[in-house]
């Protein structure tokens, strides 16, 4: 049975295995009990911060075509949060970049002299044709051909197994599912590992 106790035998177990510099990508959403927002993931969050790990980003999974809200007074749910732990600090970040509108221009202004001097001096800046991408990621729900209740979208495993992880490393998803993070490791050259308790998915 999935409860607080479960989750932090798992949390434990991820802090001893995860090397120096490892990073989880911790996706969670709350769910809505006798009329109210469960908290859960912020419990969460706090319970990974108290055993050791840092809490390197807060990021946020938009969907593009989440399910429609009935009948609650609270406007449609169309995200999940994306935590990023790390064991110290993040060994590897490969960032995925944007377009910058004015990428190439160049613009004048000007900035305060230093060393005590005063007045201004004239400086010219060159602007990136681009940059790092968003902490918000706008990716639809996956289109679910499986048993499998809750698919995952490919493009956020493999947004997240190239931020983090490099070719020939370990990729390790404790709640496989129907194998979609598995997939994505797979053909980004990633070694990896997968748990899943239910049988009817593992063979899926």
């Amino acid at each position: 049975e999935w409860n607080d106790d479960t989750f932090h035998m798992v949390a434990i177990g991820l802090y001893d295995v995860l090397k120096p510099g490892g990073v989880i990508v911790w996706v969670v959403n709350d769910k809505t009990e006798n009329g109210t927002k469960t908290g859960t993931a912020f419990k969460q969050v706090l319970y990974f911060l108290n055993i050791g790990f840092n809490l390197n980003d807060t990021m946020i999974w938009r969907k593009t075509n989440p399910m429609p809200q009935v009948k609650q007074p609270r406007y449609t749910q169309c995200f999940e949060y994306m935590f990023i732990f790390s064991k110290g600090k993040p060994k590897t970040f490969n960032p995925i970049m944007r377009e910058c509108k004015c990428g190439g221009m160049k613009y004048d202004s000007t900035a305060k002299n230093m060393d005590g001097e005063s007045g201004r001096h004239k400086l010219t800046y060159n602007v990136n044709k681009e940059t790092v991408d968003y902490n918000v990621w706008d990716i639809a729900i996956a289109q679910n051909k499986t048993k499998h209740p809750a698919v995952f979208p490919y493009e956020l495993a493999k947004r997240h197994i190239l931020s983090w992880s490099n070719e020939g490393d370990v990729v390790l998803d404790p709640f496989a599912g129907s194998g979609t993070t598995l997939l994505a490791a797979r053909d980004l050259n990633r070694n990896y590992i997968g748990i899943e308790i239910e049988e009817e998915y593992y063979n899926l």
